[in-house]
């Protein structure tokens, strides 16, 4: 029955999103406002469909329904209730659906707001985003229907179909599959919702910028109506990238954060494209430049996410992220070329009239600049892409497929990092339009002078590493020159206010959150890029045999293993643990516990690390291998990851920046106040 009430919603939701979508495409020829109006409530009634679909299936999944055929692979009656929960979005049915909630949820948020200064481009705005939501919505019901039953014949052999196939009867195993070892993690609640709210979030701007292109419309309203959506989707985006990389470090047990992914990649190549885009809008507001570009851009975003949940789901490339082989991929790759081919279309349509008031007067200035980032974000994007689709390109021209490696990605994308590091710290102090040598030089000598502390200190301490100490200058120039910022803004407040420092620098962060909470981004990558330095350059391991009460060293630490245990656990595991005692000059410091999982429900070891943390290094430790209890023997592989925890607090700091520049300002507020009694809404 339950399962029966979430296709239906599912099916409705379909309904409401193919009918608003072809309704607002016909208003054009429809004079009558009721007929769009009716087209906007259809797009909003796809969410409590869509609510109810997903709240059918979490019931199915928290209350063992294993004759739902999804329910049986992803959960389990052992699996503790989170997981149960999360595994909604742990399959490939399932996370379609929550992703076409998520969507409808955004949409539905949009509908609500005041149209009246944008009315001409609401029948768009509708259509694209609700041809994207009657896509996956279509998919889940017609290729991948999470509410799928299982039957079996008189024969016994089993099928699934929703509705019975002739001569079967329903059948119910007694228990299901449940998540893969590697879902089975806290992070799995948490890191695929963000990451898909930050998919989610680029459709928005997208819809708007499409309404643009249609009604003929040159000026940035678009840009300052989606500027806030796109920067909740980038936040999104950004944390849900930034846990992956916690979920990685704390479960995959290498030793890294990062592995270059193939799916790793899809999700950081929108981040890449969205990032371009928020700096190069700023342009375009201040002097309405870069028109096409920022079209180009968020088309770009759009059809990047579009492309990763297609990698992630097609089965195409082999990724531990990724689902298993699926007939849907096809079915994206059309929806791609489809959607991408009308984006250009209407994009090339309106190139003349988006053509830009101002040319750039010179490369040293802050458009300037900003454009020299975003080729460099494109560049990177390029490196992304290539190493992605390689193994595809290699499969068609040679039969088979090669894949790329990190050693590809680190070459190529390095010194692109290192120069969008370099002109992190000079944007800020350049001006618009023109700025001389001589004044960049005047402004620039002071940080640059204190910047070149952090290598000098490094060195002194025994750092011998030429690239690490040339990045760590780079890190350390963005940090000067943001707290120079920060200083010469409230120094020149204070003087003109009379209050103290301090006040200054409140008074003037509160009144321009976007540009304050830009400099505070920027310090987060600071310190995230102290972290990637550390552990990318300067880690270190080791590997050793033990035997009871045997140490080995790795750096200024020494590790003793002191025993081992195995023991059940009441969701169906077998933990081995191993307890080893961590010293630093010859003072006890933590005990640590390697262990190896073996879920017996799917036969799959899992090794899970223990890590002892501050902030100058972890201490990373692996149990590789052991012998039977009571024989004293035990591998151990130790890594050593310097500054790995500036990576993480960097992090944390980039999503504060990020919140106050999305928080409006009172100057906001009162503006769009002023816009509703205008528009005769109050």
């Amino acid at each position: 029955m339950i399962a029966d009430v979430g296709f239906t919603a599912m099916l409705l939701a379909l309904v409401c999103a193919t009918y608003a979508a072809v309704l607002a495409l016909a208003v054009r020829h429809v004079e009558q406002r009721q007929w769009l109006a009716s087209a906007r409530h259809a797009a909003i009634a796809a969410w409590p469909l869509l609510t109810l679909a997903c709240g059918c299936l979490t019931y199915l999944l928290m209350n063992g329904h294993f004759e739902i055929e999804y329910v049986a692979r992803v959960s389990s009656i052992t699996m503790p209730w989170y997981l149960k929960a999360a595994a909604l979005w742990g399959g490939q049915a399932g996370s379609l659906l929550f992703w076409a909630w998520l969507m409808s949820t955004y949409t539905a948020l949009a509908m609500l707001r005041n149209w009246r200064n944008e009315h001409d481009m609401q029948p768009y705005v509708i259509a694209a985003t609700m041809v994207t939501l009657a896509f996956f919505v279509g998919l889940n019901v017609f290729v991948e229907n999470p509410f799928t039953k299982l039957w079996i014949d008189r024969f016994g052999q089993i099928s699934t179909a929703f509705l019975a196939p002739t001569g079967t009867q329903p059948f119910i195993p007694k228990d299901g599959q449940g998540l893969n070892p590697l879902l089975r993690h806290p992070g799995m609640i948490i890191h695929p919702p963000m990451l898909y709210l930050g998919f989610v979030g680029f459709v928005i701007p997208y819809g708007f910028a499409i309404a643009a292109l249609v009604v003929g419309r040159k000026d940035d309203v678009w840009i300052r109506v989606t500027r806030r959506w796109t920067l909740i989707a980038w936040l999104f985006l950004s944390l849900g990238l930034l846990l992956g990389g916690r979920w990685a470090y704390d479960v995959l047990g290498w030793g890294g954060y990062w592995g270059w992914d193939p799916v790793e990649i899809a999700a950081f190549m929108p981040w890449l494209t969205g990032t371009a885009f928020l700096h190069s809008v700023m342009i375009q507001e201040k002097r309405s430049m870069f028109k096409r570009w920022n079209m180009i851009l968020i088309i770009l975003t759009y059809a990047l996410v579009i492309f990763g949940t297609f990698l992630t789901r097609s089965g195409v490339l082999s990724s531990v992220h990724a689902f298993a082989q699926s007939a849907i991929g096809p079915l994206f790759f059309i929806f791609i070329g489809v959607t991408f081919t009308i984006s250009l279309t209407l994009l090339f349509r309106g190139w003349e009239r988006l053509s830009s008031d101002n040319i750039l007067t010179s490369w040293l200035s802050r458009e300037g600049i900003f454009l020299l980032n975003n080729l460099l974000f494109m560049g990177i994007l390029l490196a992304c892409f290539w190493g992605v689709i390689y193994p595809l390109v290699s499969e068609l021209v040679t039969g088979q497929k090669v894949t790329v490696g990190p050693p590809f990605y680190e070459r190529t994308t390095g010194p692109q990092f290192a120069a969008l590091l370099l002109l992190m710290g000079v944007a800020p102090l350049t001006a618009w339009r023109v700025t001389t040598v001589r004044r960049l030089g005047r402004l620039i000598w002071k940080p640059t002078a204190f910047s070149l502390l952090l290598p000098m200190i490094s060195l002194a301490a025994g750092m011998k590493n030429p690239g690490a100490l040339i990045s760590l200058w780079l890190a350390s120039l963005v940090l000067c020159v943001t707290l120079y910022e920060f200083y010469r803004g409230a120094t020149a407040h204070r003087k003109s206010s009379g209050v103290n420092f301090f006040s200054a620098l409140w008074h003037l962060a509160a009144r321009n959150r976007r540009r304050y909470g830009g400099y505070v981004i920027h310090l987060g990558v600071t310190f995230m890029a102290v972290g990637i330095i550390g552990i990318e350059m300067l880690q270190t391991e080791t590997q050793g045999t033990l035997a009871y009460g045997e140490h080995m060293s790795i750096g200024d630490y020494v590790l003793v293993y002191n025993e081992i245990e195995e023991f059940p656990t009441a969701d169906d595991r077998i933990v081995t643990r191993a307890i080893v005692s961590v010293y630093k000059d010859g003072e006890f410091v933590a005990e640590l516990h390697p262990r190896r999982d073996f879920y017996v429900d799917s036969q799959q070891p899992m090794t899970i690390p223990d890590v002892y943390s501050t902030l100058e290094a972890d201490v990373y430790v692996l149990l590789v291998d052991w012998k039977p209890i009571g024989a004293q023997g035990a591998t151990f592989k130790i890594y050593l990851n310097p500054l790995v925890n500036w990576l993480w607090l960097g992090g944390s700091m980039f999503i504060l920046g990020t919140l106050i520049a999305a928080w409006p300002t009172k100057r906001e507020s009162r503006f769009r106040k002023t816009a509703a009694l205008t528009a005769g809404t109050l």
